[in-house]
């Protein structure tokens, strides 16, 4: 080739890719809010089909709806197609034993119910008709009797609730009587009802017959409120019985981590017994082996909500329990067993990224299958695993994987459309030295349109939990790629009390809430400072929602002079007063050594209310009207002491959300208060 001609190529070369970067737009709040989601991917029983739940999002009605996609896993490149498409919900979905059908949950009836729709076509039909809302669902391997969950009253069925309920919602006084505390749990008022597990025949017609509740002589909720779901309970090999994890209380509920193994016949016969009545810790996930053997996972430390989780083998002969995973300094989480009905797979976190792992039930060694990115969920099928993977540069797609290794293959794109269109930031993990000069791990994330040296503003994000993890990980809410779409470079810290650094790690933050994690957060913004210099230092602010509230709060007594603007979502102001007014009392008891009136000391050494007189940062508040866990009052708090002593400050409000900002609309009003916030503080 010429000379001349190579110069040509090379400049439309040149100017083709800058006009294709021109093109990308920076990813913006709408874009997440509109994202399709994926979850609940289930495969078939021959191993031929993958079904899953795909949300979107109507932003003109402010809310979100669902439906059942299909791949078929054994056509070369094959396309997804749709299964239903209503304007209700369809969600759930749920293979029968022989492959052909695909059970489902639907609100198409004006409830949600059990629908059942056939591969050969034609309309599904509904399956239950109950005077219940359905919550959970689950196929007997069988495939003749169905497990599902339904709340009632107590010694009351599915149709004395709805009535008794039907009339306190006629009657025109408002009053409740209360006897125990869980009076209000996440977001809601306690009406009296409690979830219990139901099973079902179904008979030729495709029809369920009465609902048969096996856990009604238990004061328990099955699966557990707020977020238990069917993992949480499973059918035996041969069908004949149920095994499901529950926490029998009492009063002494909002304070116990006991949830316990129990066994029930599937027909209800028999009452249910329970299996691990020796620890007093919590017992999840079971799952059968194919010789009838019962894993399940377990903590040892009663109270403890973060402790590790471990898997132990239970002999379906003699009874006899025995960890199999104790020596692995790693907390198992989504508990199943694989294809060849011996090998167990489970997620962990893991030095920032939520891996995938195959675990011998014999020897109880960890092999890891996926290492890279968050896998949420995960589903066996012969020799592979097919698994849903996020990351901090992509939402939930589904991949497949053989079980010995090898390069995976995509299956899903479901946000092709929009992605394709949008320059994803860049980012990477980086590690320093943090309290007790332990190596601590942290991540960056380039603003839109780096341009190498240009120092661009910091928004420095702080997680919650606190034993949770901003990592290798796809949010929907706290979601760095927007805040980089929006020109900010983002850092952020897995500080002690973080989990997949090993369970000491996880461990120290109790009881040192404002110790350690400072000092981390300080050390880790100072090495990533010097580390990237396109991090502009003096021109920061800070921001975290929970946990990371109660550390905004937090640093702006004990590390006042650093940020320039703060914001705080959903945080904890004055510690006294949360022990006495938050939910789940289990969690701020065991992290602070007890309840506050056995250690007083404990909840005033870290309350942010004894450092408001240092306070000088201007601060955004943000609350949910319905967050019982952080309860609105801690919110009014901070922006009162802030306002009293005269500090810019400003409070978002927000009625009909909990501890989490999630209808469409509310989630673009909270982006834009926030980003208007540092942009005035930030890009003046």
């Amino acid at each position: 080739m010429h000379a001349s001609a190579r110069l040509f190529f090379g400049l439309l070369i040149s100017l083709t890719a800058a006009t294709t970067f021109a093109a990308a737009q920076p990813f913006t709040p709408a874009d997440l809010v509109n994202l399709h989601r994926l979850s609940d991917a289930r495969v078939s029983p021959d191993g031929h089909y993958v079904t899953y739940s795909l949300t979107e999002t109507d932003l003109e009605a402010d809310k979100r709806r669902t439906d059942l996609w299909l791949i078929d896993l054994s056509a070369k490149d094959a396309t997804p197609r749709r299964l239903t498409q209503n304007p209700a919900n369809d969600s759930n979905p749920r293979w029968s034993a022989d492959s052909q059908h695909v059970y489902f949950l639907s609100t198409r009836s004006g409830s949600s119910q059990v629908w059942r729709l056939a591969l050969t076509g034609g309309e599904p039909i509904q399956v239950t008709d109950y005077p219940r809302d359905i919550g959970t669902i689950e196929l007997a391997p069988s495939g003749n009797r169905i497990a599902l969950s339904m709340e009632v009253l107590p010694n009351c069925d599915p149709a004395c609730t709805k009535e008794k309920l039907d009339a306190e919602e006629k009657s025109k006084a408002s009053g409740r009587t209360f006897d125990r505390i869980f009076i209000r749990h996440w977001d809601t008022w306690s009406d009296g009802t409690r979830s219990h597990l139901f099973t079902a025949m179904i008979g030729a017609d495709g029809k369920a017959g009465a609902p048969v509740d096996l856990t009604k002589s238990l004061d328990a909720d099955v699966p557990s409120k707020p977020f238990g779901g069917d993992e949480e309970y499973t059918f035996s090999p041969d069908g004949q019985s149920l095994v499901f994890t529950a926490r029998i209380a009492g009063k002494t509920e909002p304070w116990s981590t006991n949830f316990d193994l129990f066994e029930v016949p599937a027909d209800g016969s028999g009452a249910p017994k329970n299996l691990t009545a020796s620890n007093l810790a919590w017992d999840a996930q079971p799952a059968f082996l194919k010789n009838g053997d019962l894993a399940y996972l377990a903590m040892d430390r009663p109270g403890f909500e973060a402790d590790r989780f471990h898997i132990v083998l239970r002999d379906s002969k003699t009874g006899a329990a025995r960890p199999l995973t104790d020596k692995w300094d790693s907390s198992a989480d989504r508990l199943a067993v694989a294809a060849d009905g011996k090998t167990l797979l489970v997620m962990t976190d893991e030095l920032g990224q939520h891996a995938l792992y195959a675990v011998d039930s014999t020897t109880g060694k960890p092999r890891k299958i996926v290492g890279t990115g968050e896998v949420m969920e995960f589903q066996p099928t012969k020799d592979s695993i097919v698994y849903a993977l996020a990351s901090l540069g992509a939402p939930t797609d589904l991949y497949i994987t053989k079980m010995s290794g090898g390069t995976p293959r995509r299956l899903t794109n479901v946000n092709q459309n929009v992605l394709g269109q949008r320059a994803m930031s860049d980012y990477e993990q980086f590690s320093f030295k943090g309290w007790h000069d332990e190596t601590v791990y942290g991540y960056v994330m380039k603003p839109y349109g780096y341009t190498p040296g240009t120092k661009y503003p910091v928004a420095f994000v702080v997680h919650g939990g606190p034993q949770a993890s901003f990592a290798n990980a796809w949010s929907y809410r706290w979601n760095p790629q927007v805040w980089a779409g929006h020109g900010y470079g983002v850092v952020f810290i897995d500080f002690h009390g973080s989990p997949g650094y090993g369970q000491a790690f996880t461990d120290s933050i109790s009881q040192d809430w404002g110790g350690k994690p400072l000092e981390d957060l300080q050390k880790g913004f100072a090495a990533a400072l010097a580390k990237y210099d396109w991090l502009d230092g003096n021109n920061a602010c800070a921001a975290g929602a929970s946990y990371g509230g109660f550390m905004i709060n937090w640093i702006a007594g004990n590390w006042p002079d650093r940020f320039k603007c703060l914001v705080n979502h959903d945080g904890i102001f004055d510690a006294r007063a949360m022990a006495y007014s938050t939910e789940e009392l289990w969690f701020d008891e065991w992290e602070h050594g007890g309840p506050y009136y056995e250690v007083p000391q404990n909840y005033e050494k870290f309350t942010p209310s004894a450092h408001v007189t240092k306070w000088k940062a201007p601060m955004l508040v943000i609350h949910g009207e319905k967050d019982f866990r952080v309860p609105l009052e801690q919110g009014i708090s901070t922006f009162t002491a802030l306002q009293r002593r005269g500090i810019e400050s400003r409070l978002l409000v927000f009625p009909d959300e909990n501890h989490w900002v999630l209808k469409p609309n509310n989630s673009l009003l909270w982006h834009k208060t926030v980003f208007d916030w540092l942009d005035a503080h930030l890009k003046k």
